[in-house]
């Protein structure tokens, strides 16, 4: 098989070539471009040395050319390094060291930051793909390596997970079939970009395989880039992260999702009280989902056909969760918390160059996902955090989401947070992080959130103090970097 080859059959059999599959900016590329540009951008790679199973690093924004390289070297049989364009120059050079990359292909401004002789711009593979033939496919095994994404580095440095060709399909059922029902007829937007799993299944895997269209952005969108896109582009699917969704219900108006059909949420906790604004701003339902990197996509979610708020649904076809304790038993009793593990099709055949970690975080093809959650009476999925989110005070261990909880619910907070800080003496304290809501009094808003809590909560789950901060620390798919805020800086 070759999953670019399969994309470039199924869209010619289905009569996609002619729809519409990307809009950038003021272009549309329908699927036949796609393809037919990624056939002749593989002439140019293949000219440049790639070769099956060289590893070749992508540092583009989204844009269709990061879609149509992407499919490139796939078709060579080579391996994609997605890189964050938006990364350090050092971060940059570490991954392309580390995935012993052969060709870069990054925008002008960053090609100073490799090797001349090894870098190649989109400009550069465009201009030479229009005058190259199409290059032939290069079959490869069904677990032969397709691409390296790296996890979104929210304990530390970020690390290489390498997916394999077959992955691909086994996303379409479970989120693009049977979570969102999604088909040809629908133009979807995502925050989340495509070097990230979210975004990677989002923009390039669920759109080429349901012959759909995806508005890409370049840039992070802000609020009222993703209302004006939405309303303009008449986006039927937007996948969002929760602190998109806060701000879009605080600045957006319900007209610009007029026809929006389903929401999707992920990265991190979509609050139900959060869940119900945004519900009642799009006017359509707003799906919580669980995945990683690690296993390439989502794994768990609420679907069109089941969904209940406050949990995260089930497992999607084809995977299976447990919770366990310590010991590694499974937990079968409702309202039980313990660690989440997932099994599925689509795990991460390793860390690159770690394969210490690799069978740490694998045990007899089941991964632990460093998540903690319970099941309910139903069955369903409620997730509590991540197992290094428990925070360390007094000796006594505490959950910040039970906090957090009670603080988003006071009408002047759009989203918080809450961790261990060390005081002047080195004694660690509980110190609640909040963004709140524009023309707010601070001073007022952290005493009756200190009240709050001191009705709601045990006294050692109260915050010693609230910082009103512009924003929390996340990775670029949203995710809380709470290490960060236990320096006591945000």
């Amino acid at each position: 098989m070759n999953a670019a080859a399969d994309l470039e059959s199924r869209a010619a059999r289905r009569g996609w070539n002619t729809k519409t599959a990307y809009i950038s900016g003021s272009a549309r590329v329908t699927h036949g471009e796609i393809h037919d540009r990624a056939a002749r951008t593989a002439s140019v790679l293949a000219d440049c040395g790639v070769t099956p199973g060289r590893r070749i690093l992508l540092a583009l924004p989204d844009t269709p050319e990061w879609i149509i390289t992407f499919l490139a070297v796939a078709r060579l049989g080579a391996v994609s390094v997605l890189a964050n364009p938006g990364m350090t120059a050092e971060d940059h050079t570490h991954l392309a060291e580390e995935s012993e990359a052969a060709l870069a292909v990054v925008e002008e401004p960053l090609m100073d930051r490799f090797d001349a002789r090894l870098t190649i711009s989109p400009t550069q593979l465009t201009a030479q793909a229009a005058l190259a033939p199409p290059a032939p496919v290069h079959q490869v095994a069904p677990d032969a390596p397709l691409y390296i994404q790296y996890t979104s580095g929210t304990t530390g440095r970020p690390a290489g997970v390498v997916h394999r060709h077959s992955d691909l399909p086994h996303h379409v059922k479970a989120v693009a079939e049977h979570m969102l029902r999604m088909n040809e007829n629908d133009v979807s937007l995502s925050v989340s970009k495509l070097f990230f799993a979210y975004g990677f299944g989002n923009s390039l895997v669920y759109p080429l395989y349901t012959g759909s269209a995806a508005v890409l952005v370049r840039d992070k969108p802000a609020p009222d880039i993703i209302a004006e896109l939405a309303e303009r582009h008449s986006v039927t699917v937007l996948h969002a992260v929760p602190s998109a969704l806060a701000y879009l219900v605080a600045e957006a108006s319900p007209r610009s999702f007029e026809q929006v059909r389903v929401a999707v949420s992920a990265g991190e906790r979509l609050r139900t009280s959060l869940a119900e604004e945004a519900r009642k701003l799009l006017g359509a339902p707003v799906l919580d989902e669980l995945g990683c990197t690690e296993v390439g996509g989502a794994f768990c979610a609420n679907t069109l056909d089941h969904a209940v708020p406050g949990t995260l649904g089930k497992a999607l076809p084809g995977f299976r969760v447990e919770l366990r304790d310590t010991a590694g038993q499974p937990i079968t009793a409702p309202s039980v918390e313990g660690e989440l593990w997932v099994t599925g099709p689509t795990l991460l055949m390793g860390y690159l160059h770690q394969p210490e970690r690799s069978a740490e975080v694998v045990r007899n093809g089941w991964l632990r996902t460093g998540d903690r959650a319970e099941f309910d009476e139903d069955g369903n999925v409620l997730h509590a955090g991540r197992m290094d989110d428990m925070e360390m005070v007094g000796g006594i261990t505490i959950s910040p989401l039970e906090v957090e909880q009670v603080l988003d619910e006071h009408p002047a907070v759009r989203e918080s947070a809450v961790t261990a800080v060390p005081d002047e003496h080195g004694a660690t304290k509980l110190r609640a992080f909040v963004v709140a809501r524009p023309t707010t009094d601070h001073a007022t808003v952290e005493q009756e959130l200190l009240d709050t809590a001191r009705r709601r909560l045990a006294p050692f789950k109260v915050p010693r103090s609230v910082r009103i901060v512009s924003a929390l620390p996340r990775t670029a798919t949203g995710k809380l970097q709470r290490f960060i805020l236990r320096t006591g800086h945000s």
